[in-house]
């Protein structure tokens, strides 16, 4: 079925007026950027001692890179302190000594850190030894020798922080500053193996006190990119790439503790394990590394925030484990990377949390008996093989196996057995992209694949299969300052009869809709394909910035099996302007403004969704900030709302919030702020409220309090869909829910290499459900004529905590259904030792406790639940987990 386009043309046409005016403002031709500046670097045959100190005579072969120049709070200003660096290097490392003098010695602020923390002051180098203008390897080191690594992708707009090379650096502070020292293995970098190099390269220093940044090469912040204003490094002959196999076994010991179940034979109290896997890097060429992951492991992570979801979609949470964390924007795959956020934008062709995935067959509810349930599925082998070549070719490609997942059930009688939750399943995802005219022009494609061995019938609702493909398209002008970006992607499901129904039927499509114009249940389906996409353009860098386009996703479009989507049979327009004013001016540093705007149709053509936002944020000379927003949404059609029943109109609301935060590099610091909403006809309100406190009371020493408090009133909260004499009947009521929640983090550095992390989380949040009402008339112009009152034919059996409804009036109950009323308490706790007691090897010493209760009561206090809360008996996790890197 083609897609109704003209909706969303006209959309964007009523854009053009505004567009026009933004574009007459830009430039007739492309901008000269900013000459480079060069420094030219020598071999060294001894290499210098990595102390610190700079006494070396070895240095004096090159000349001091000097002249930096501020960048923050404004721009080419002399800094307050003068910056100078040294490079030098042989067939194995670069070197690179810094002097950072500062008129104030004795104020140089010598803070440690977590690893990736960044505190107080510290220099950096950004390389781009691969020379392409977009990615660059970027090294740190705080003023208390603490490391920070990053990997800079996509010109600057990403720094990834989980990319953790090896590398050596020693700082000392003496009576004009401080002083450090680097050693950066080639191993390390990416390069093109060829005679003569010039790498792009900048190095940067920032002076906590002033909140200062200087840059050796100058970039002017209106300038769009980073990366592709860096300066050279030329000097470089004769290296080889470097041949890198690095391992890094680990040995982990386990131990749980939770509560005993008398009768229940898995429910013993205790538990342990000794286990063991190793992961790797091994360079294939000087241009790609493959990393890979044997049984991996990832019991240092800290567990997701806790939530209540009363929506019919899965919730989405970020990725935290090291090995799909590290490298993962080479994988990005957002069908409408739009700075314009609206409820599109989260969906993504690789979600790599699909990896090890909570069995999705659930034993402990549709088992009878005692049910031993794996809490994930064991991911028995991962690898990663990524880079980019000497002509402009990235290349991504993942494959992970995971295990066939069972759980054992136990009978009465003593009688056990094992019930598959999860097939063993392989999966894939491949990513290329070509570079051309120096990045400003980039083509690529990314595939994925989903197979499944599935061999019971407990899991044949599963895909066999699920893949998708799609490409992408990249264009700038104007020295990167105009872009036109375009993708698009197409998806193909395969399996039973029952898994492509249930497909059918998922809240992302609800093809059972009574109302449904475009398509129809079809049981007798073994396969489903759809397509989607995106057209984006947009002006980034100067002051005014803009970003508007169009997205879609046709009714059969699925990649839930590898990526994360929420809706289909949607076309999405939307739009985001910005005005930034990025240096000082009366009492701001920095102050900038942006309104986006969304409209949603249907594929049958019928607008769905009209919204407005406006954001703005500003720091203040004294280093406070604030932020604040307002959203504007006009009544709306839901597909979705009744869960597979007609759509219904949804009354408009209006919402803003605001935050304010104080200067955090203060001993003491913190911030708080508050959101408010109304929905319209009187259908509800919410209001939010937190705060946070910061305390340093040492260099060594940091700890973070943040209290939350929200209150959600909705009028028309969905509560069930009952059958009632055959037809099905739609229950709503309103809700009045109370949340609490609150995080505790405690950072003690001992050294750069040895920390301890304790993090804390209690939430509690109470639902009470009242004017319980059945939806009657989806479509109604007024909200009062879309509903039923149900109040005077409730009747409340306590004992099975069940509403029964007799609508009739003949005091037979037409249908029933329970009380949604709820109190949900949840506390999560990660105590992480951490001692790097080599390069690249750690000993984790970890203690993990969760606790997790309910009851349907609805009564909110906040005394009383925190009490309840720590009166479940706890879920504790012990281990010790110990690596060691060997470099081959």
């Amino acid at each position: 079925m083609t897609a109704p386009l003209p909706p969303v043309l006209r959309a964007l046409g009523l854009l053009a007026p505004a567009l026009t005016l933004l574009l007459a403002g830009a430039p007739a031709h492309a901008q000269d950027p900013a000459n480079p500046r060069v420094y030219t670097t020598q071999r060294t045959s001894t290499p210098p001692r990595i102390d610190g100190i700079l006494d070396d005579s070895v240095w004096d072969q090159v000349e001091w890179g000097a002249d930096f120049l501020t960048r923050e709070p404004s721009e080419g200003d002399p800094p307050t302190g003068e910056t100078f660096f040294k490079i030098l290097y042989d067939d194995a490392n670069l070197y690179v000594a810094y002097r950072a003098n500062d008129p104030e010695p004795d104020q140089v602020a010598s803070i440690l850190g977590r690893r990736d923390n960044f505190p107080g002051g510290w220099v950096e180098i950004n390389i781009d030894s691969y020379d392409d203008n977009r990615t660059a390897f970027s090294f740190t080191i705080s003023a208390s020798g603490t490391q920070g690594d990053e990997f800079i992708s996509e010109d600057g707009d990403n720094w990834d922080g989980n990319w953790d090379p090896i590398w050596e650096s020693r700082t000392r502070l003496d009576a004009q500053g401080w002083t450090a020292e680097v050693r950066i293995p080639l191993s390390q970098l990416r390069y093109a193996d060829k005679e003569e190099h010039v790498w792009g390269i900048q190095v940067q220093r920032r002076v906590y006190r002033e909140e200062e940044r200087s840059a050796w090469q100058p970039i002017p912040k209106d300038v769009n990119g980073w990366v592709s204003q860096f300066g050279e490094l030329r000097g470089i002959r004769g290296i080889k790439a470097q041949r890198q196999i690095e391992i890094l076994p680990y040995t982990l010991a386990q131990g749980e503790r939770f509560e005993k179940v008398d009768g229940d034979p898995f429910a013993d109290g205790a538990s342990g394990k000794l286990s063991g896997g190793v992961d790797g890097k091994i360079g294939v060429t000087g241009d790609l590394t493959l990393d890979f992951s044997i049984n991996p492991d990832f019991g240092q992570v800290e567990a997701d925030p806790s939530e209540v979801n009363l929506t019919a979609f899965e919730s989405f949470f970020a990725e935290r484990r090291p090995f799909f964390v590290e490298g993962a924007n080479i994988f990005s795959s957002r069908i409408a990377p739009s700075v314009a956020f609206g409820t599109h934008t989260q969906d993504r062709m690789f979600y790599s949390r699909r990896i090890g995935r909570s069995p999705q067959y659930r034993a402990d509810r549709f088992e009878d008996g005692y049910v031993d349930q794996p809490g994930n599925t064991s991911i028995l082998g991962a690898m990663k093989l990524t880079g980019k070549t000497r002509r402009g070719l990235s290349i991504g490609i993942l494959e992970s196996v995971t295990a066939r997942e069972r759980a054992e059930v136990a009978d009465d009688t003593g009688g056990r057995r094992d019930v598959t939750v999860e097939p063993a399943t392989n999966y894939f995802v491949g990513r290329l992209q070509k570079d051309y005219r120096d990045g400003e022009t980039r083509i690529g494609g990314l595939v994925t694949s989903v197979n499944r061995n599935i061999q019971d019938t407990e899991v044949e609702f599963l895909h066999e299969s699920a893949y998708s493909g799609g490409v992408d398209f990249y264009h700038s002008i104007m020295n990167r300052s105009y872009y036109t970006a375009i993708n698009v992607v197409g998806s193909r499901v395969a399996g039973s009869e029952e898994a492509i129904l249930r497909t059918q039927r998922a809240p992302a499509r609800y093809y059972q809709r009574p109302d449904n114009k475009g398509q129809s249940v079809d049981p007798t389906r073994t396969s489903l394909s759809g397509h989607a996409g995106s057209v984006r353009v947009g002006k980034s860098g100067g002051k005014v910035q803009f970003d508007t386009g169009a997205a879609w996703r046709s009714p059969g479009f699925e990649i839930n099996d590898i990526g994360f989507l929420r809706n289909t049979d949607e076309i999405n327009q939307f739009s985001w302007v910005g005005y930034s004013l990025r240096n000082p001016f009366s009492v701001f540093r920095r102050m900038s403004f942006n309104v986006n705007q969304w409209l949603d149709y249907e594929y049958a053509g019928g607008n769905t969704y009209q919204a407005f936002n406006f954001n703005t944020n500003a720091n203040f000379l004294n280093n406070w900030n604030y932020n604040a927003s307002a959203t504007r949404e006009n009544e709306r059609i839901s597909n979705s709302e009744l869960r597979g029943g007609p759509a219904i109109k949804i009354p408009g609301d209006t919402n803003a919030d605001f935050g304010i935060n104080s200067d955090g590099r203060r001993s003491v610091s913190g911030g708080f702020g508050a959101g408010l909403g109304r929905t319209d006809d009187n259908a509800g309100k919410s209001s939010n409220f937190w705060t946070y406190v910061n305390w340093r009371p040492s260099n060594a020493v940091f700890m973070e309090l943040n209290p939350g408090y929200s209150h959600r009133e909705p009028e028309f909260q969905f509560v069930d869909a009952v059958d009632n004499a055959g037809e099905d009947a739609y229950l709503y009521g309103a809700l009045d829910q109370k949340t609490f929640d609150l995080s505790f983090r405690l950072d003690y550095s001992v050294s750069p290499t040895l920390t301890i992390q304790y993090y804390g989380a209690p939430f509690v949040s109470a639902g009470r459900y009242s004017d319980f009402k059945r939806v009657t008339d989806p479509r109604a112009t007024e909200y009062a004529d879309r509903f039923r009152p149900l109040d005077g034919d409730l009747a409340y059996d306590a004992g099975t905590d069940t509403y029964l409804v007799d609508e009739s009036g003949d005091t037979v109950t037409d249908y029933e259904f329970r009380d949604p009323d709820f109190n949900v308490r949840d506390f999560n706790s990660n105590l992480v030792v951490r001692w790097q007691y080599s390069p690249g090897s750690s000993i984790f010493l970890v203690w993990s406790q969760s606790r997790f209760g309910f009851e349907p009561r609805g009564d909110f206090d906040l005394k009383n639940d925190i009490d309840s809360l720590f009166e479940v008996h706890p879920e504790n996790v012990f281990l010790i987990k110990m690596n060691r890197w060997f470099n081959l």
